[in-house]
């Protein structure tokens, strides 16, 4: 894979991905790149018809954590300890891949650049 950007998203308290999960793009203080709903294979499909606009820079992906454990029936506190998660990160070279692996539960996250 050349270029681009890919995000999987894995709920680890279940052992499966978090299908339905909404996650927005986009770069820092401009309008969403791409919108969509993590699929059955984990990924943002709505990413892969973006490479060629993707270029270097710092991006910001939302994940709704929150609202995806609501949907899966997890009993969370009115005010929930990740509600929509930010996480800003930099592209500096748009012709390598960067994947966002993104580990998650409704109490905490892990994420590193992969595909390098």
């Amino acid at each position: 894979m050349n270029g681009g950007l890919s995000i999987h998203v894995v709920d680890v308290a279940s052992g499966k991905v978090a299908e339905g999960m909404a996650v927005r793009v986009r770069p820092v203080g401009g309008a969403w790149l791409c919108q969509g709903r993590i699929g059955s294979n984990g990924l943002l499909n709505e990413l892969s018809e973006l490479a060629a606009s993707v270029g270097q820079g710092v991006y910001e992906v939302e994940l709704e954590v929150a609202a995806f454990y609501r949907e899966q029936g997890q009993g969370l506190p009115s005010v929930p300890f990740l509600e929509v998660l930010v996480y800003r990160f930099g592209l500096d070279d748009p012709r390598q891949h960067y994947h966002l692996p993104f580990k998650l539960t409704a109490w905490g996250v892990s994420c590193f650049r992969g595909g390098a």
